[in-house]
C-alpha cells in the first residue's frame, strides 16, 4: 500500500481528493495524521504553483512521503487577475468571504468586463527531488450581487459559462463536476497513475 500525505488539514478537501483518486493500493493521509510536521507553511510565492509547491515540498521533506497539496484562487481579467494567490485574505488578513465579496464588487463596481476564472494547481513532491504540477481552471463572470447559499469563498458572486447560476446555486455534483480543484484532480489522477506505478501501486 503506497501512502501519498496530502498538504490539507482540511478533511473536506481530503474527501474530495479521495473520492476521485479511487486507485487501488493506494493510501491518501492528511497532515494532521501525521506526527510531528510542521503546523503551518507560509504561503507567500508569487504564483498558484509556487505555493503549491512549497507546500509539498515542505511537508514531503519532513514526512520522507509522496506530497500532494493545492494552491487556488479567483482571478478577474479588469483587476489584472487579482485576487489571485491573496484570495483568501483579498479584504486582509483575518478577514471572512463575506468582507472577500465585498471588496470584490466595490472594485468592480462601474467595470463592464467581469471576466473571471477559478484557477488551481496541484504539485506533487517526491522524496528523491522530483516534482510535478498540474492546472485546472473554470472560466466565468462575476455577478452584480450575491446569489445563493451553498458553496463558499466567492462561489455566490461565480457563474461558470454556460450557466445562469452561481456557483453557490448549482448542486454541488453539478459544481464539483466542473470546479477547478476537480479538473486538475482528475488530470492528477491520469497523469500521475505512472508515478504511483513506480512506487509499486
Amino acid at each position: 500500500m503506497l501512502k501519498i500525505l496530502v498538504a490539507t488539514r482540511n478533511q473536506h478537501k481530503l474527501a474530495e481528493i479521495r473520492e476521485i483518486f479511487q486507485i487501488a493500493n493506494l493510501q491518501l493521509v492528511a497532515a494532521d495524521e501525521i506526527a510531528g510536521l510542521p503546523e503551518d507553511v507560509v504561503e507567500d510565492a508569487a504564483t498558484f504553483e509556487g505555493n503549491a509547491l512549497k507546500k509539498a515540498r515542505e511537508l514531503c521533506q519532513a514526512s520522507g512521503l509522496l506530497t500532494m497539496a493545492d494552491d487556488s484562487g479567483l482571478e478577474v481579467d479588469a483587476l489584472g487577475l487579482a485576487p489571485g494567490v491573496c484570495s483568501a485574505r483579498y479584504a486582509g488578513e483575518g478577514c471572512d468571504h463575506a468582507a472577500n465579496n465585498a471588496k470584490l464588487l466595490r472594485e468592480l463596481e462601474g467595470v463592464a468586463n467581469r471576466r473571471a476564472r477559478f484557477r488551481c494547481v496541484i504539485a506533487l513532491c517526491a522524496p528523491d527531488g522530483r516534482e510535478w504540477t498540474l492546472d485546472g481552471s473554470c472560466e466565468g463572470t462575476i455577478l452584480h450581487q450575491p446569489r445563493g447559499g451553498g458553496g463558499f469563498g466567492y462561489d455566490p458572486l461565480f457563474a461558470p459559462e454556460g450557466y445562469p447560476q452561481s456557483f453557490a446555486e448549482l448542486d454541488a455534483a453539478v459544481k464539483n463536476s466542473m470546479s477547478h480543484r476537480g479538473i486538475a484532480l482528475r488530470k492528477a489522477a491520469l497523469q500521475w497513475a505512472a508515478i504511483f506505478k513506480d512506487y509499486g501501486v
